[in-house]
C-alpha cells in the first residue's frame, strides 16, 4: 500500500514501536484499504467522508467502540505522517469525532483465586510444573506484560537478583522488585530449563521452547493459564496473563501501595492509566458493603427516632439538642 511501509518504518525508528504494535497498525490500514477499494480510492487519497463511512461500517458490523477508537487512532497517526511528509496537504481525521466509549474496568482475580492457581500449578510434576509455577509467580509478582515475560533473557535472573530489569514498550527500561516466592520458583525452575531447549542458540531465553520462535509464545502462555484455571476450579474465561497483571496492581493498591510506585512497576507512561485500578477497588468496596453489611439487606425505613425522643424529634419533655 502507498506510503504505509514508510509510515511503519518511522514508527519503528523514531518511536521505538514494538513488532506487535507495527503489525496491528499494518492490519488496521489494510482493513481501511479493503473498505476503500470499491470506491476506487487508496488510503492516502481518502477524504473525511470516506473515513466517516468507514467508521460507520465498523459500527454497523458491531465492532466494540474501544476497538474502533484504536483503529481511528492509527489512522490519525498515519495521516499526520502524510501531512508532515508533505504527501498530502490536509489531515482528514481532524474532522472526525472519536467513537463514544465508556471506560470499562479491568477484570481481576481475587487473592484466593490466585492462590488456587498457584496451588494447582504446584501439583504439576516434572519440568512442566516447575516452569508453570515460575511463570505464574513471575507474572503475579511483577505485573509483566506477557510479551515482556516471553522475551526475558536468561541473564535477567542470573545470580538470583532482587530486582528485575524489564525492557517495555518503546524500549523503555524499568526495574521491578522480585518477591521471595518468585525468586524461589525461578531457582527451582533453572535446572529444568534446559529440557525445553531445541537448539543451543535458544539457551539465551528464560523460557525456551521447542517451537520456531525459540521461546514460549504469548499464545502458549495464555493457553497454559486457561488449562491451569480448569484444574484450579476457576472459570477459564477469567484467567489470562493480562488479568494477572491487573491482579498484581489491584492487590498491591488494596494493601496500601503507593499509586506512583505501582505506575513505575507496570511501566505506564501516564498515571491516569494506573488510576483505573483505584476505580476497581472502589467498585469492590461498594459490592462488599452491599453484600456483607448487616444493614444493606434491610428494607428502607423512614427516619429513625433517637431513643427517648418525642414526636418533634427532641428529647421527651425538653428541647432538642
Amino acid at each position: 500500500m502507498d506510503h504505509v511501509e514508510a509510515f511503519l518504518e518511522m514508527l519503528a525508528a523514531e518511536r521505538g514501536a514494538a513488532a506487535n504494535t507495527l503489525e496491528a497498525y499494518r492490519r488496521d490500514l489494510e482493513h481501511l484499504a479493503g473498505f476503500l477499494a470499491p470506491r476506487g480510492r487508496a488510503p492516502a487519497e481518502a477524504g473525511a467522508e470516506d473515513l466517516r463511512g468507514y467508521l460507520a461500517a465498523l459500527e454497523t458490523a458491531g465492532l466494540a467502540p474501544r476497538t474502533a477508537a484504536r483503529r481511528l487512532s492509527a489512522l490519525r497517526q498515519y495521516y499526520r505522517f502524510l501531512l508532515g511528509e508533505e504527501r498530502r496537504s490536509d489531515d482528514p481525521t481532524l474532522q472526525l469525532a472519536s467513537p463514544r466509549q465508556g471506560r470499562s474496568l479491568p477484570k481481576i482475580l481475587s487473592e484466593a483465586e490466585v492462590t488456587g492457581l498457584l496451588e494447582a500449578a504446584r501439583r504439576r510434576r516434572g519440568p512442566e510444573g516447575l516452569r508453570l509455577v515460575a511463570i505464574l509467580e513471575l507474572l503475579y509478582a511483577t505485573g509483566l506484560r506477557v510479551s515482556e515475560l516471553v522475551g526475558l533473557p536468561a541473564a535477567a535472573v542470573a545470580r538470583d537478583p532482587r530486582l528485575l530489569i524489564v525492557s517495555g514498550k518503546g524500549g523503555r527500561e524499568r526495574m521491578v522488585p522480585l518477591s521471595e516466592p518468585a525468586r524461589a520458583a525461578l531457582l527451582a525452575y533453572e535446572p529444568a530449563r534446559r529440557s525445553f531447549l531445541r537448539r543451543p542458540s535458544d539457551e539465551r531465553w528464560l523460557f525456551p521452547s521447542r517451537g520456531g520462535d525459540g521461546h514460549l509464545t504469548r499464545h502458549r502462555v495464555a493457553q497454559l493459564l486457561k488449562e491451569l484455571a480448569v484444574e484450579a476450579g476457576t472459570d477459564p474465561s477469567k484467567v489470562s496473563p493480562h488479568v494477572l497483571r491487573h491482579a498484581f496492581a489491584s492487590h498491591l493498591l488494596a494493601h496500601g501501595a503507593d499509586l506512583r510506585a505501582v505506575q513505575q512497576m507496570l511501566g505506564h507512561a501516564d498515571i491516569s492509566t494506573t488510576q483505573i485500578y483505584t476505580h476497581v477497588l472502589d467498585e469492590r468496596l461498594k459490592s462488599l458493603v452491599q453484600d456483607r453489611h448487616p444493614l444493606a439487606a434491610r428494607p428502607a425505613e423512614g427516619p429513625r427516632r433517637a431513643p427517648g425522643a418525642g414526636p418533634g424529634g427532641g428529647r421527651a419533655g425538653g428541647e432538642g439538642g
